[in-house]
């Protein structure tokens, strides 16, 4: 009898411990696929290229906060397509002929916000975040400006990640 109740003892163990290490697995399964920032933007928060005082307040806060490493004129770092010493990929154009349009405004505004390295982990990545200089409000300021600079086919192209 007592080997019975052993048995019945340790498959319940087996079982419970095999249960638990499925569920943990499918945690890390989860948490992998969920990048920060990767959700829907916070509640109100819209890139506008149309809003005329939030491209102006985009264009002062672009001079003083992104200029000096994507430059005056959008056109990003020299050679940006080739990784620096450090592994880190130089500034990118935000101009049409960059990737900036190429990504939803969620994203653009959390890697504002959370800055490069929270998206591209294990590499380096030179994009600082600004969650502690900008509101929310002044990097969607500043992507309305860069937005307002883009062709009409580059605005409708990048319009189109962001319906529902």
């Amino acid at each position: 009898m007592k080997t019975t109740t052993t048995r019945v003892r340790r498959a319940g163990a087996r079982q419970l411990l095999i249960a638990g290490l499925l569920a943990g697995m499918l945690l890390i399964i989860l948490a992998s696929l969920v990048r920060p920032g990767s959700g829907p933007a916070r509640v109100g928060l819209r890139i506008d290229a149309d809003d005329a005082a939030l491209v102006s307040a985009g264009r002062t806060l672009y001079a003083s906060h992104c200029a000096s490493c994507h430059g005056a004129d959008l056109a990003g770092a020299a050679d940006w397509q080739t990784p620096l010493a450090t592994g880190a990929m130089p500034a990118p154009p935000h101009d049409a002929s960059g990737h900036t349009w190429h990504h939803d405004d969620a994203y653009l505004i959390a890697v504002t916000r959370e800055g490069g390295a929270a998206f591209t982990p294990g590499r380096p990545n030179g994009m600082p975040g600004f969650a502690g200089v900008l509101s929310d409000r002044d990097i969607v300021a500043v992507l309305s400006f860069i937005v307002s600079t883009w062709p009409p086919e580059i605005r409708q192209a990048q319009a189109r990640m962001n319906a529902p």
